[in-house]
């Protein structure tokens, strides 16, 4: 609700500071005092359009503020709101504010902080309706009239059920998209992991393979340089050389002298045991080098062989991998995804069958909405009509337009295929009939004014716990109706205040005396400037302008204005 209202150098506005109650509040006031300029100043604060004409003459600017007190009807979704745009400030209230420069700039804020126009407006429909102008006027908005009809016939339950359902099928669908989307690619994707998984399980690959045969290699390739360096090795063991001994006559010589000069001498052990452990090993390396003379042969196709497996781990190398560690891997890998190819076709066959399902089910839910909603509008119809009789329109009908579209690719529901969206299948707009045969008409199209603002106080009244907008405003709700009327339109809006904060301009005593708290606008002159003031009235003073409102302050108007209180 509005609690506070500052407005500075706006037409004949000076300097106005308004503390606003909960409940019903009135402004009155001679014509021309600047009761509407008032509203006009809240449209503004609301993000409409701004018009430089309306600053104070000999002002820079006009500034127009508003604090608001989040009610619990829309805490939330203007919390989520505001933490979109990183506006949040305080949880339970939210500070507007426009200036209006007299060159025709505006700047709008949302809790001190720059804002777009169109942010403004967006938060302002969520705090005011202004009966008067279209433009604020949520009943006017016909993506609000399925919202207010399903509060109406109280259709949280099945509303929540449907959205579940909704959503179910919606991820089916996205889920079934994207499959369907790569189904040609996983085709071709499929036969080329197949063929790569071929390639490298027929490569019989061994770890640590590459090295043995580039070893081979090597021998293969140099294997009669690598038989004549060990002939000529051994030869210098064993064949006698320019001494006419070889290295292991020689070194079996010295052993044994060694041997026979150590039982001398038992100090020469150490050195004969040397000598004898250095002459068994040339003896093994003579050994060795037979065994590995004999084992060298120049083979082309064992060459051939090494050759064709090197240029094969190679290739799979450079395909698949740096090592032949990595190109298993990637086999396992490639393995793996041919396998979730296969499993995704079967997913396709799963999510078609549950999305037919789904659908099925959202139909007959859509089926049950559609129902309750057609008897809701039935009674919503009688009950606006009843209200309206009492404000004096009892020609004047009101209807609802409930109707679905047809789509192939829809939900079924009663033998037809129907478009579905988050709320069900059904279109919903509210129509009137203002004067008996014109006909109905959409309620977006109703030209404004006191008709117009009684026509929503009838659907206010109706629709008050459906309806979750804290703050209403009625502008010229009193036009063309008499004192008589008026009284039911005071009832009625002081009715409607118990769950909203109704704010109202009127010129008749009879609704003013229903409120909950009185505003008098007059226009004065100070120093040969005209402003507005308003003061609150209460006790006597009401009394007074309400005696005022009936045609003067003798003592029967006063005594009326008496009555009229007391009976409110």
């Amino acid at each position: 609700m509005l609690v506070e209202l500052h407005i500075r150098d706006f037409a004949i506005i000076e300097d106005l500071q308004l503390d606003l109650a909960p409940g019903f509040t009135v402004f009155t006031g001679e014509t021309g005092a600047g009761k509407s300029i008032i509203i006009d100043a809240v449209e503004m604060l609301l993000g409409g359009r701004a018009d430089s004409g309306m600053v104070r003459t000999g002002a820079e600017g006009a500034l127009l503020e508003g604090t608001f007190r989040l009610e619990q009807a829309v805490r939330q979704p203007v919390q989520e709101l505001l933490e979109r745009e990183g506006l949040l400030e305080d949880a339970e209230h939210v500070h507007l504010g426009r200036e209006i420069r007299a060159q025709g700039r505006s700047i709008s804020r949302i809790n001190g902080r720059t804002v777009n126009l169109a942010m403004q407006r967006e938060l302002g429909e969520w705090l005011v309706d202004v009966h008067g102008q279209s433009e604020h006027l949520s009943l006017l908005r016909v993506r609000e009239h399925l919202q207010l009809l399903d509060r109406y016939a109280q259709l949280e339950s099945p509303r929540q059920e449907y959205g579940h359902c909704y959503r179910e099928l919606g991820e089916v669908r996205r889920e079934l998209a994207e499959l369907r989307r790569s189904a040609q690619e996983a085709g071709r994707r499929s036969e080329l992991l197949g063929f790569q998984i071929d390639e490298i399980e027929s490569a019989r690959l061994r770890p640590g393979e590459e090295a043995e045969w580039l070893e081979a290699r090597t021998r293969l390739a140099n294997a009669e340089r690598l038989a004549a360096r060990a002939e000529a090795a051994l030869a210098a063991l064993e064949q006698p050389g320019p001494m006419g001994e070889g290295a292991l006559e020689m070194l079996g010589r010295a052993a044994q002298e060694l041997m026979d000069l150590s039982q001398i001498d038992p100090s020469l052990q150490g050195s004969q045991r040397e000598a004898q452990a250095l002459l068994e090993s040339a003896s093994q390396l003579a050994r060795d080098l037979r065994v590995y003379r004999e084992g060298v042969e120049y083979d082309p196709r064992r060459l051939e062989e090494a050759e064709e497996r090197l240029s094969l781990l190679s290739d799979l190398k450079r395909k698949y991998g740096g090592d032949l560690e990595s190109v298993l891997e990637y086999a396992g890998r490639a393995q793996r995804e041919l396998e979730g190819i296969g499993y995704a076709q079967d997913r396709q066959a799963e999510l078609e069958a549950e999305e037919q399902t789904l659908r099925l089910r959202l139909g007959e839910l859509a089926a049950g909405l559609s129902s309750a909603r057609a008897a809701a509008a039935e009674s919503l119809s009688q009950q606006v009509e009843a209200h309206l009789a009492e404000l004096n329109m009892a020609g004047a009908g009101f209807g609802v337009d409930q109707r679905q579209e047809a789509q192939a690719e829809g939900v079924p529901v009663d033998g037809r295929m129907l478009a579905f969206d988050p709320y069900g299948v059904d279109r919903v707009e509210f129509l009137v009939e203002t004067n008996p045969g014109e006909g109905m008409k959409p309620l977006s199209k109703v030209a404004s004014g006191g008709e117009t603002s009684r026509l929503m106080l009838g659907l206010k009244g109706v629709l008050a716990q459906a309806d979750r907008t804290p703050t209403l405003i009625f502008d010229e709700i009193d036009q063309g109706i008499g004192g008589r009327v008026g009284g039911v339109v005071g009832r009625k809006l002081r009715q409607l205040s118990r769950g909203h904060q109704v704010l109202c301009i009127t010129h008749l005593p009879q609704l003013a005396a229903h409120a909950d708290q009185h505003f008098k606008v007059d226009k004065q002159v100070h120093g040969q400037r005209t402003v507005t003031v308003v003061n609150p009235l209460q006790g006597e003073a009401r009394a007074a302008e309400l005696a005022a409102m009936l045609g003067g302050d003798s003592a029967a108007n006063l005594q009326s204005a008496l009555e009229l209180l007391e009976r409110a």
